[in-house]
C-alpha cells in the first residue's frame, strides 16, 4: 500500500538531531548485520561436522536455530520493520491499524473474534529526510486475535511467533485493565520488546476520566520473577479513538423541517501516528538490528544448550580424568614453582579439551572469566607449597609428612581442576553471544548509545537483568 503523503507533518521535519539518529540506527544495522553473519558461519560449519553424530534432537536444534539466523539476516536485508498488535477481544485493535492505514481494510464489529488469526499488512510510506531527498519506510502491520478469543496451546504458540517476529508491539486496552489484560502485559513485558500501551475509545470517557485512567495505566506495576517493578521504563502510553461511536445530529432546513441524522467523527489517531514515524525515523534500522540480535541470542543459546546437555556425561568424564591427572602430578612434584606452572597448563589444556568436545567457542569473554579461577586455583597450590614448606623445613623430606602433605595439595589440586571444568561448561554455554561481535556485545552497544529520549533506550534494564 502506497501512500507518500499520508503524513504531511512529518514531511517538514529536517534536524540535525534526527539525522544523527538516523547515521547510528544505520550502524547498528551494519553491526548486526555482521554478527549474525559470523554466528551463521560458524553455526554451518559445525553442523557440516554434526551430521557425524546420531543424536537427532541436536541435529533438529541445529538446523532449527539456524533456519533462525538466516531469516533474521534475511529480515535485515529487507529492513522491513514489524509492529504486532495484542489485545483483548473488542478492544479495538483492527480498528486501530484502519485508522493507521487511513482506509478500512481490516474487518471490524460489535461481535467478539471478529480477528481469528494472525494478518500481515505492508504499510508503506515516503518521509522526506530533506527538501531534496525522502526515504521509503517499509513496515508490516500485524494483527492478531483478542488474547482471551484463543485458547490455550494455540493461543500461546501463536502469540509467542508474533512476539518474535515483532521490532515493536503495541498493546490496545479500551479502559482500566483488567486482570487478563494484567497477565498478558506482563507476559509481553518479559520478552522485552519495545512496547506502546495504546488507550483506546477515549471518546466514550469524560476529560476527567480518561485522565484518571491514562494516569492509573502511566503507573501501572506488575510482578516478574517474583519482584515488584515498576515498568514505566518500558512504557509509553498513547490515547486514541480509533473508530469512535456515532453522535447525533440535528438537521434544519430552510423549509422548518428537522432530520435527526448519526454522524461518525473522524478517528483521534494523529499522536499514535506521529509516535511511531517518529521512532521508525530516528530507531527503525535500530530496531530491526536489536531484534535480529535478540532473536539470534536465543538461537546461540539454544544451540549451546542442546550440545551441553547431551554431551555431559561425556563431558564429566573428561573433567574428572584432567583431576586425576592434575592430582597425580601435583603430589608427586616437590618443587612448588613446577606445580603452579604445571597447574594452568593442565587446566588450560582442559578448556581446551571441553571447547573441542563442545565444538562451542571460547571467546576472550569468556576466557578472561576463567582465567580468574585458574589463578584461584593455582594460588591455592602455591599456597598449599608454601605452608607444607614452613611445616616441614625445606621441603617434603619425612616420609609421612610428606605424603600427608602431598594428598592435601592433590585433593585440592582436583578440586580446583573439577571448578573449572564446571565453571567452562557453564562460560561455553552462554558465552557463545559474547566475544567479537557477539550478540550481547552488539546489544550492549547499541543501548548504551541510545538517549534518554528514545523507546530503545529504556529497555537497558530489562535486556541485561540478573
Amino acid at each position: 500500500m502506497n501512500n507518500p503523503n499520508i503524513y504531511p507533518e512529518i514531511i517538514t521535519e529536517n534536524s540535525q538531531s534526527t539525522d544523527s539518529y538516523r547515521k547510528q540506527s544505520q550502524i547498528h544495522w551494519k553491526r548486526a548485520r555482521a554478527s549474525l553473519r559470523k554466528a551463521l558461519n560458524r553455526y554451518s560449519v559445525w553442523q557440516d561436522a554434526s551430521q557425524k553424530t546420531t543424536n537427532p534432537e541436536l541435529l533438529s536444534t541445529i538446523k532449527t536455530q539456524l533456519d533462525l539466523l538466516k531469516s533474521n539476516i534475511d529480515k535485515l536485508d529487507q529492513g522491513v520493520i514489524q509492529i504486532a498488535v495484542f489485545g483483548l477481544v473488542s478492544r479495538g485493535k483492527s480498528a486501530v491499524l484502519n485508522a493507521l492505514l487511513g482506509e478500512k481494510i481490516l474487518e471490524t464489529g460489535p461481535l467478539n473474534g471478529v480477528t481469528q488469526w494472525p494478518r500481515s499488512i505492508r504499510w508503506t510510506s515516503s518521509i522526506f529526510v530533506n527538501s531534496h531527498q525522502q526515504e521509503v519506510v517499509k513496515v508490516d502491520l500485524i494483527d492478531t486475535p483478542g488474547l482471551d478469543e484463543v485458547a490455550g496451546k494455540v493461543r500461546g504458540e501463536m502469540a509467542k511467533e508474533v512476539i518474535g517476529q515483532a521490532d515493536l508491539i503495541l498493546f490496545v486496552v479500551s479502559g482500566d485493565i483488567t486482570r487478563t489484560e494484567y497477565d498478558a502485559l506482563s507476559e509481553l513485558q518479559q520478552a522485552k520488546k519495545p512496547l506502546i500501551l495504546v488507550f483506546n475509545k477515549i471518546d466514550l470517557y469524560s476529560e476527567t476520566e480518561r485522565e484518571e485512567i491514562y494516569q492509573k495505566l502511566q503507573n501501572l506495576t506488575f510482578h516478574h520473577s517474583g519482584e515488584l517493578e515498576n515498568i514505566e521504563s518500558s512504557l509509553e502510553v498513547v490515547m486514541v479513538a480509533a473508530e469512535p461511536t456515532p453522535l447525533p445530529v440535528v438537521i434544519e432546513w430552510p423549509d422548518g423541517k428537522v432530520i435527526h441524522e448519526w454522524e461518525t467523527p473522524s478517528p483521534q489517531i494523529d499522536e499514535l501516528r506521529q509516535k511511531i514515524i517518529t521512532i521508525l525515523e530516528r530507531e527503525g534500522r535500530s530496531l530491526l538490528a536489536l531484534n535480529a540480535l535478540l532473536q539470534a541470542r536465543e538461537a546461540e543459546v539454544s544451540i549451546a544448550h542442546q550440545t551441553v546437555k547431551i554431551k555431559q556425561n561425556e563431558a564429566d568424564d573428561l573433567i574428572w580424568d584432567f583431576a586425576k591427572y592434575k592430582a597425580l602430578a601435583i603430589a608427586l612434584n616437590p618443587i612448588a614453582i613446577i606445580d603452579v606452572v604445571g597447574t594452568i597448563a593442565i587446566d588450560l589444556a582442559l578448556i581446551r579439551s571441553l571447547s573441542r568436545l563442545y565444538n562451542l567457542p571460547m571467546t576472550s569473554y569468556e576466557a578472561g572469566k576463567l582465567w580468574k579461577i585458574i589463578i584461584f586455583s593455582a594460588s591455592g597450590i602455591l599456597l598449599g607449597d608454601l605452608g607444607s614448606s614452613l611445616l616441614l623445613g625445606l621441603g617434603k623430606v619425612d616420609f609421612i609428612s610428606y605424603t600427608g602433605v602431598a594428598i592435601t595439595q592433590a585433593s585440592i589440586a582436583a578440586y580446583g581442576t573439577y571448578a573449572i571444568g564446571s565453571a567452562t561448561k557453564v562460560y561455553l554455554e552462554r558465552g557463545c553471544t559474547w566475544g567479537n561481535l557477539g550478540q550481547d556485545v552488539v546489544i550492549q552497544d547499541i543501548l548504551s548509545q541510545m538517549e534518554p529520549d528514545t523507546i530503545i533506550y529504556r529497555l537497558q534494564q530489562e535486556l541485561f537483568k540478573k
